[in-house]
């Protein structure tokens, strides 16, 4: 397993990482990296479930709980954006 400053390290440059990549992404190309992102929201969910079934003790099944609401939030919010981003390029219909 991997040791709490490197884990950590490890953490700090994938968020730095990713913030650097997402602000440089054109404005056009939002919806299409949306709906690309929530495949990986749904890998985080499946990795946040195993750590939640290999926990040992409360204080670890509590962090994993939280990791997987966590996780199944910002899944099912991604798919909620996606879809109000992809309204608004629907046209309107009007009736005569």
């Amino acid at each position: 397993m991997i040791e709490g400053f490197t884990a950590l390290y490890i953490f700090m440059l994938s968020a730095f990482t990713g913030y650097e990549v997402i602000s440089r992404v054109p404005v056009i190309l939002h919806t299409p990296l949306m709906s690309g992102s929530n495949f990986v929201h749904g890998i985080v969910l499946v990795g946040a479930m195993v750590a939640m079934g290999h926990a040992h003790g409360p204080l670890e099944l509590v962090i994993a709980f939280i990791g997987v609401m966590l996780a199944a939030g910002n899944a099912v919010g991604g798919y909620v954006v996606t879809e109000r981003m992809l309204e608004m390029f629907k046209s309107s219909k009007r009736g005569s």
